[in-house]
């Protein structure tokens, strides 16, 4: 699978070696050819137009939800709420379930494994709350350190938040599931992010039995500025708008607001319309090619990758490669003696375009005992060849 002439930007940059995806992927043609339709030949709001091309909007714009409900395996479309991204649904979650369920001395249960966007909103809720929170260690391969799972979850657990797949060090998360039952038998919800994991492997969210699952458009091919909220429908009682405004009432009184049902009362105001067509578009751009066939894809590129850095000596690969040979998208790495940015500037000469930093993870950087490290991330658009730049770019500064 090379699909780069399907990415106008990496037809414009011929030589350009694109390997941070899991930042930001590149997006199709047919990505920008749907935003530009919108705004060419249907530019109207959705939900309160009669007339004909808002109606053909709204009908667009409700079937991409249908798409993402088929997509992750929900029950029903009425489960999917448009956010603005992954961080935006977390902290909505946060919010407006947080702020009505949790107490002082309940716990909220996440993972050093997290992104920031999956660590600081609990953090901050539970010094709002004067709650517990109680942080899952992890070892250096990346893997949870769990003796027993009822040392973390326990009947005073109200959430459980963890990701999908590491963002920092690309492992999976293989608890998961283990985690959801034992949070389930207290009586506790289960928020997953699966920002690095959606687009690159299949996502079925009854089979994983998450409460709450959240994703980004930019990463799975998509625009910016979209990502979906995942709110199981037995939650939803539970869970009260976040914000208020027009599209998301059914009646308003001088003394008080009845809201409509799910999801609209949790889209209030002018939603991100073009960007939700253009997701509908990424999506349907994955599902020709196929998510098995892009897993497959990228973990031969990340087998390539590890294969050959092993040569290098002054590199070391972060999270266990025994976790990342065979599967996943997404390799950290350091090199003795160079800091992350030398690197990823040395590579920026060469054409090559990577991640260096703590990378919003420094719960995973502090565990680790590193200040920065460097991230090669893969996408269908990415080959051999590239893996390849890459290396022989790395062993030149290693030389």
């Amino acid at each position: 699978m090379d699909k780069k002439q399907d990415f106008p930007m990496l037809m414009h940059y011929k030589d350009l070696v694109y390997c941070d995806s899991a930042a930001t992927a590149q997006k199709p043609q047919m990505v920008i050819d749907r935003l530009t339709h919108y705004y060419t030949h249907m530019n109207a709001s959705v939900g309160r137009g009669v007339y004909a091309l808002a109606e053909q909007v709204t009908t667009e714009y409700e079937k991409v939800r249908e798409k993402v409900a088929q997509f992750i395996g929900a029950q029903s479309s009425q489960e999917i709420i448009f956010t603005r991204g992954t961080t935006d649904g977390i902290n909505f979650v946060a919010t407006a379930w947080g702020d009505k369920n949790i107490k002082a001395g309940d716990e909220i249960v996440v993972t050093a494994l997290e992104h920031h966007s999956n660590f600081v909103p609990w953090q901050q809720l539970a010094l709002k709350k004067q709650a517990t929170l109680k942080i899952i260690p992890i070892n250096q391969d990346g893997s949870f350190v769990i003796k027993s799972v009822s040392d973390w979850i326990t009947p005073k657990t109200k959430i459980v938040a963890m990701t999908h797949v590491s963002n920092a060090l690309g492992v999976y998360n293989s608890h998961l599931k283990e985690l959801v039952s034992a949070a389930h038998l207290v009586g506790a919800r289960v928020l997953v992010d699966g920002c690095q994991a959606f687009g690159y492997q299949p996502v079925n969210v009854q089979e994983l039995g998450a409460d709450f699952y959240v994703f980004s458009g930019h990463k799975v091919y998509g625009p910016t500025g979209v990502g979906v909220l995942y709110i199981k429908k037995s939650v939803q009682f539970d869970v009260p708008p976040y914000q208020f405004g027009g599209g998301a009432v059914f009646e308003v009184k001088d003394e008080s607001t009845s809201f409509r049902e799910a999801p609209h009362c949790y889209e209030p105001g002018t939603p991100p319309i073009a960007q939700v067509l253009g997701l509908g578009a990424a999506l349907e751009y994955v599902s020709a090619c196929g998510v098995i066939n892009i897993q497959r894809h990228v973990a031969q590129l990340c087998t390539q990758f590890i294969e050959g850095a092993q040569s290098i000596k002054s590199l070391r690969i972060l999270g266990g490669v025994e976790h990342l040979t065979g599967s996943g998208h997404l390799v950290s790495f350091v090199v003795k003696d160079v800091h992350a940015h030398d690197v990823a500037a040395f590579l920026d000469t060469r054409g090559i375009c990577v991640r260096a930093g703590h990378h919003c993870a420094q719960l995973v950087a502090r565990a680790l005992n590193y200040e920065a490290s460097v991230r090669v991330s893969f996408a269908m658009y990415n080959n051999a060849h590239d893996v390849t730049r890459v290396l022989e770019a790395l062993a030149a500064l290693s030389a």
